[in-house]
């Protein structure tokens, strides 16, 4: 493998879009990904659909764990030189460490879970007071 200071440009990453030669972006570095297409977890066709591409956005939406993180990187051959006119990723890098949770998401989840409690609760009491009345549901 080459060291990471090479930098290739899109147009060159771009022409290494084979099974057998298969080169990938994410996040402005170049992967030669070539050796791990047969075990790929998603399949060959998963990296043939971004191969000479930018594939910052695929990679991050699934959401790969630190392992995979760390397998990419045994694969880094170098930099992206981006030149006007080249296509710009969808997803920014990462700044810091992994995606933290925020307040709002925490929030519906506790929100949800007093929704169903409560409705849980109403159900219950109006189910014995229908009992103690002597009503019956018709079937």
């Amino acid at each position: 493998m080459t060291t990471t200071t090479m930098e290739l440009t899109y147009a060159e990453v771009a022409t290494h879009n084979t099974k057998k030669d298969l080169y990938v972006v994410i996040h402005d570095k170049v992967y030669d990904v070539q050796k791990f297409i047969d075990e790929h977890p998603g399949g060959d066709e998963v990296l043939l659909d971004v191969a000479g591409q930018d594939a910052t956005e695929a990679f991050e939406d699934v959401g790969h764990s630190d392992e995979a993180r760390e397998i990419l990187s045994g694969y880094l051959i170098g930099k992206l030189k981006r030149k006007p006119g080249d296509p710009i990723p969808k997803v920014a890098p990462p700044t810091g460490p992994a995606v933290t949770t925020t307040s709002d998401t925490a929030g519906l989840g506790v929100g949800l879970y007093a929704i169903v409690l409560v409705g849980g609760l109403a159900a219950f009491f109006g189910y014995r007071y229908l009992q103690a009345n002597g009503m019956q549901t018709v079937a």
